[in-house]
């Protein structure tokens, strides 16, 4: 993809973040970082945390990171393991942030993730963007091919919208949808995005 419609991507994830006033960041499947570098950047966010599976990609980003991480103990780290299995010492964070994840999870596993993300952590604001197949065609994507090898699938935006909100549903959020990075008329943006509110449930006291 080409990078002014990467930098579209994290600018509009960016944006999200910022949006919802987070004081505390989950990044998951935050690769090398480019998103995770531009949240160290951000004052107003006191506690970071970015999980992936890839060992090499995460050393890339402890070197991108440099003195950042030493620099303010605590409020930067770095994880190797799997989001799925994260379990709830990733609980309450302010937001948490999906960026072009969702697309390498097998779709079998998709209800773990579900349940990681939306019923163990629940961070009151999640934000979740993945390719648009809708786009590929501009893009330059044969129709029996994925944009990268480890895609396990690319969904068109009814699709992407049909799991988001069943997700919001199942788990008690809000959800909008939007289409990012590009904006063409007939087939939207080069990526989709959600953005998940969590719904504080009232609970009436009996008369």
């Amino acid at each position: 993809m080409t990078s002014w419609l990467h930098r579209q991507r994290l600018e509009a994830v960016l944006a999200a973040v910022r949006g919802c006033g987070a004081r505390s960041v989950l990044d998951l499947g935050c690769g090398d970082g480019d998103l995770l570098a531009l949240l160290a950047d951000e004052p107003q966010i006191e506690r970071l945390v970015g999980i992936d599976l890839s060992q090499e990609a995460l050393a890339r980003l402890r070197t991108r990171l440099g003195t950042k991480l030493t620099e303010t103990a605590g409020r930067i780290a770095i994880v190797h393991g799997s989001l799925i299995e994260a379990g709830p010492r990733y609980a309450g964070f302010d937001c948490a942030v999906l960026v072009e994840t969702i697309e390498h999870v097998d779709p079998a596993r998709l209800g773990s993730l579900e349940r990681a993300v939306f019923a163990t952590m629940r961070s009151a604001t999640v934000v979740v963007t993945t390719p648009n197949a809708e786009f590929n065609a501009l893009l330059g994507v044969p129709l029996n091919r994925f944009r990268h090898p480890d895609h396990r699938f690319e969904w068109d935006r009814p699709r992407f919208r049909q799991w988001a909100e069943g997700v919001a549903a199942r788990n008690r959020y809000l959800v909008t949808c939007s289409d990012i990075a590009g904006n063409h008329r007939d087939f939207g943006g080069a990526s989709q995005m959600a953005r998940f509110v969590r719904q504080e449930v009232e609970v009436s006291e009996a008369p």
